[in-house]
């Protein structure tokens, strides 16, 4: 099932220990029936997840705007051989960018996937 066809950015909404909610407009992949975004480990958001899986989700602009409904959801730190595949996808949608990206972003960390399932 597709969820957010032919967009380009979704907002990841995750939780701090104190309860505050935190909006990160993210790149994403839709395979398998789930959602894949990958980042580093050394960002809040990935301590976050540790902490608490729950999540949110809606289609976005690049800077976070919600374009549609928030989707409740289960993020999961995904490890092994599947997180190539995953970060191979992501570079294929994203192209130069992807790798730009990770080239400025090599401070925080090695590549980190997280599985989000919709409770939908």
């Amino acid at each position: 099932m597709v969820i957010f066809h032919n967009e380009k950015y979704i907002v990841l909404e995750t939780v701090k220990k104190n309860g505050i909610s935190v909006k990160t407009p993210v790149w994403f992949i839709e395979e398998d029936g789930l959602i894949w975004v990958v980042t580093r480990e050394f960002t809040g958001k990935v301590k976050r997840i540790k902490n608490n899986n729950k999540v949110k989700i809606a289609a976005s602009n690049f800077s976070g705007k919600p374009k549609g409904d928030w989707l409740s959801g289960t993020a999961q730190i995904v490890e092994g051989d599947l997180t190539n595949k995953i970060i191979h996808l992501r570079n294929t949608k994203y192209g130069i960018m992807a790798k730009l990206i990770g080239i400025f972003s090599a401070k925080k960390g090695d590549y980190v996937v997280i599985s989000i399932k919709s409770d939908m």
